[in-house]
């Protein structure tokens, strides 16, 4: 188990690498250290979560870099972005997740996952004939969780 996921974590770090390179950038230990953090971290977080881990951690790299890691970790497909209606973001790696959608609780702001269950093999043809090209799809419910009701 551990020898694949190892496996998993190298091919999103050559994902990001290919990325970087198509742009004329490196892996710098600062750029490293964020794809590390961001691997050892389950759930979905904002960028701002993502400062406070790194600080606490103490693991020395800035605030920029920090933001800049994110948006190229999310163009390069390692981590997606998820918005919940908030004011910011909400980030998640993607290398060991099935895919699945999410129900926000509104009173505590807990998230729930549930499966995909291929919504877009319905919708997918009707919004190619109109055009449409399609680069993925959320979908998010809103409501109270169990512990809150």
């Amino acid at each position: 188990m551990r020898i694949k996921l190892e496996h998993a974590v190298e091919k999103e770090r050559k994902k990001f690498c290919v990325l970087l390179e198509q742009r004329g950038l490196r892996l710098t230990p600062g750029r490293d250290k964020v794809f590390e953090t961001i691997i050892q971290t389950h759930g979905h977080f904002t960028a701002e979560e993502l400062v406070k881990i790194c600080t606490c951690r103490r693991i020395g790299v800035s605030r920029a870099t920090i933001y800049r890691s994110l948006h190229e970790l999310l163009e390069a497909g390692v981590i997606r972005e998820t918005a919940f209606g908030d004011k910011h973001n909400h980030y998640e790696h993607v290398y060991d997740e099935k895919p699945h959608h999410h129900a926000k609780c509104i009173k505590c702001g807990g998230f729930t996952e549930f499966p995909d269950l291929h919504e877009d093999d319905i919708y997918r043809p009707l919004l190619e004939k109109m055009g449409f090209q399609i680069l993925g799809h959320e979908m998010h419910f809103y409501g109270i969780c169990k512990n809150c009701q």
